[in-house]
C-alpha cells in the first residue's frame, strides 16, 4: 500500500459514492437473510449474485495471500474479521454475525461492516452490536476538515474504552479508492492531535473492532480468521466516508 494519500475529485468520490450505494443495498438484502438455519455459504452466493447483478465486482474475491476465497467475510461470534462463509458454517439461535463486504464498480471500491444478530440475542451481545456503531459515530464526528486522523482513532477509543470494551489495534480502517487499501491508515486508538491532517477530497473506512473481553486477538490455521484470544463476542462496524468542506459524508448508507 502506497504512503500517499489520493486526494479525490468530487466526480470521483460520486463514482465511490454509487459503489456504496450497492454495497448498502446488498447489506440492506443480507440482513433479511440472517437468521437461524442458513449458512454462510448461502449468504455469501446471495451477496455475489446481488453484486454482479448491480453491475459491481466482489472485491474480496481471490484478495490477498493466500487469495481469499470468498466475496464477503463472515465472522460468527468471537471472530473479529475475515471469517470465510461454508455451506457447514450453519448460523445457530443466539449467535451474531459480521458481513464484511467491498464491492468494486466502474473501477471504484467502497467498503463496509455490519454486524447482525442471529435470532434472539443476549442482552451483552445486543449492547455490544450498538457500542461498535456509537464507537463510530464518535470517531465521525471527528472527521472534518482540518483535524488530525489521530483525532478519529482517539475518539473511537474513549467511546468503546469509556463503556468497558476492549479495543482492537492490530486492525484498522484505511484509505479507499481504485485500491481496496490505500493511505491513510486510520486506527481505532491513538492520541489526539497526531498523524495525517484532514483534507477535503480524501476518503477513508473508519471501522471499530471491539470485543466484549480483552483486546487480544489471534490468527486461525485457514490464514484469514482473526478471533479474540478469550472467546469473548467482538463486534465491527464500518462505512466508507468522504472529507466535503461541510462535514463526512458517509458513501455507503442508502
Amino acid at each position: 500500500m502506497s504512503s500517499t494519500i489520493v486526494i479525490k475529485t468530487v466526480e470521483e468520490i460520486a463514482s465511490i459514492r454509487s459503489a456504496g450505494r450497492l454495497l448498502a443495498q446488498v447489506h440492506e438484502a443480507l440482513r433479511e437473510e440472517v437468521r437461524p438455519g442458513i449458512t454462510t455459504g448461502e449468504l455469501n452466493r446471495i451477496a455475489d449474485r446481488l453484486i454482479r447483478d448491480g453491475g459491481g465486482i466482489p472485491t474480496s474475491y481471490n484478495y490477498g495471500d493466500p487469495p481469499f476465497p470468498a466475496s464477503i467475510c463472515t465472522s460468527i461470534d468471537d471472530e473479529v474479521v475475515h471469517g470465510i462463509p461454508a455451506d457447514d458454517r450453519v448460523l445457530e439461535e443466539g449467535q451474531i454475525i459480521t458481513l464484511d463486504i467491498t464491492v468494486g464498480l466502474e473501477g471504484w471500491q467502497a467498503d463496509a461492516a455490519r454486524t447482525w444478530p442471529v435470532g434472539e440475542i443476549s442482552e451483552e451481545k445486543r449492547k455490544l452490536i450498538v457500542a461498535a456503531e456509537t464507537a463510530f459515530n464518535a470517531g465521525l464526528a471527528e472527521a472534518l476538515e482540518g483535524q488530525r486522523v489521530g483525532d478519529i482513532a482517539h475518539a473511537v477509543q474513549r467511546s468503546a474504552e469509556g463503556e468497558g470494551y476492549g479495543v482492537i489495534r492490530e486492525l484498522c480502517g484505511h484509505g479507499i479508492g481504485r485500491e481496496m487499501h490505500e493511505a491513510p491508515e486510520v486506527p481505532n486508538y491513538g492520541r489526539p492531535g497526531r498523524g495525517p491532517r484532514l483534507r477535503s477530497g480524501m476518503v477513508f473506512c473508519i471501522e471499530p473492532m471491539i470485543t466484549a473481553g480483552k483486546r487480544h486477538i489471534a490468527l486461525k490455521d485457514d490464514e484469514w480468521t482473526i478471533v479474540t484470544q478469550d472467546g469473548r463476542p467482538a463486534a465491527h462496524y464500518e462505512n466508507t466516508i468522504a472529507i466535503t468542506p461541510t462535514g463526512p459524508e458517509i458513501l455507503t448508507l442508502l
